[in-house]
């Protein structure tokens, strides 16, 4: 699965993405979450992607737990600063998702912020370097009216910081970890990144929010994580499409355009799923495909989803259809 991985601090082509074994929308129990990772080794699967926002901690007390049986040099690890996890008796209400009681989060970019994170992270993940460490949801779309300061905060502060730790071998590598372009952009040309993580935006059904980021990132050497590659779920299921897309339910004018994605595939009794997990890494600036898992069937789906072979005529039917922007690359 890594043979064409040119990264040392990137083990695979397809990632493990660990927000839903932080009880993502549903809670998993330890038994499940430890037959998936089990599961997911066996299949090759050589790359973890956690933060600690995913459970509060949860996720990445998961991972440490199964992942320090192995031995730490066999797989790489990608985890996020940006927010600090914080005891709160009174939180019950789960508004980020994570059906976790007795936390939260904040947002937190400063130096400090961000060695207390690091510290808490490893702590949890029971090693003592991770290969990949991504700054967390910067942007305008995440703080609005805050977007200016917090990222004035993230360049004079928190990747600094980063650098430093890099610097220390505490992370191999440093980057963003997004789902827009624009803060990309805006980050790109004033700090040298190894990676960005950019979920949902370079997906098969949507690349007219990232050809900017992709271009620079190509041209910058930057690898790009693929995340959401289902776009929540909207293209993930084999019947049709899915209810949410952007973290929320999909409206009718996302659903109807995404039926036309099963009905071009369908002609070639193509798996919409595998086409969206494979899709991303014909693009020369996608080192990995990230997908959120937690079950062994999720990972058995996602492993044969990437093994699948899709017919020529799949991708000549999307483009037909105008479902592909003009010049992406198809496998």
């Amino acid at each position: 699965m890594d043979s064409k991985q040119p990264h040392p601090w990137l083990r695979s082509r397809l990632a493990f993405g660990g927000a839903p074994i932080g009880n993502l929308y549903e809670s998993v129990d330890e038994d499940t979450v430890a037959l998936a990772l089990s599961c997911a080794w066996q299949r090759g699967i050589r790359h973890f992607d956690t933060a600690p926002y995913y459970g509060y901690g949860l996720s990445e007390s998961r991972l440490g737990a199964t992942l320090s049986e192995l031995p730490r040099d066999s797989y790489s690890l990608s985890t996020k600063v940006g927010r600090l996890i914080e005891t709160d008796a009174q939180q019950t209400r789960h508004a980020d998702g994570f059906i976790v009681d007795g936390h939260r989060a904040r947002f937190d970019y400063s130096r400090d912020g961000v060695l207390r994170s690091v510290e808490a992270s490893l702590r949890r993940l029971r090693t003592d370097y991770v290969d990949v460490l991504l700054l967390h949801d910067i942007g305008a779309l995440t703080h609005g009216a805050r977007h200016a300061e917090a990222l004035k905060q993230a360049l004079d502060e928190a990747l600094p910081a980063m650098e430093a730790l890099r610097s220390q071998g505490v992370c191999r590598a440093i980057g963003l970890g997004v789902n827009e372009e624009a803060v990309c952009l805006d980050v790109m040309p004033k700090f040298s990144l190894d990676a960005i993580m950019l979920a949902g935006r370079y997906t098969l059904f949507e690349q007219q929010h990232s050809t900017s980021v992709m271009a620079q990132a190509q041209l910058r050497n930057v690898a790009i994580l693929a995340a959401g590659p289902y776009n929540s779920g909207l293209l993930g299921a084999k019947e049709g499409p899915g209810r949410f897309y952007n973290y929320a339910p999909a409206d009718d004018a996302v659903l109807q355009r995404a039926q036309r994605f099963y009905d071009a595939l369908a002609r070639t009794h193509t798996d919409v799923g595998a086409a969206a997990l494979q899709f991303p890494l014909a693009h020369p600036a996608v080192a990995s495909v990230v997908c959120g898992l937690r079950s062994v069937a999720e990972v058995e789906a996602a492993s044969e989803r990437m093994q699948a072979k899709i017919p020529a005529g799949a991708w000549r039917h999307l483009r037909e259809a105008g479902l592909l922007q003009e010049g992406t690359p198809t496998p």
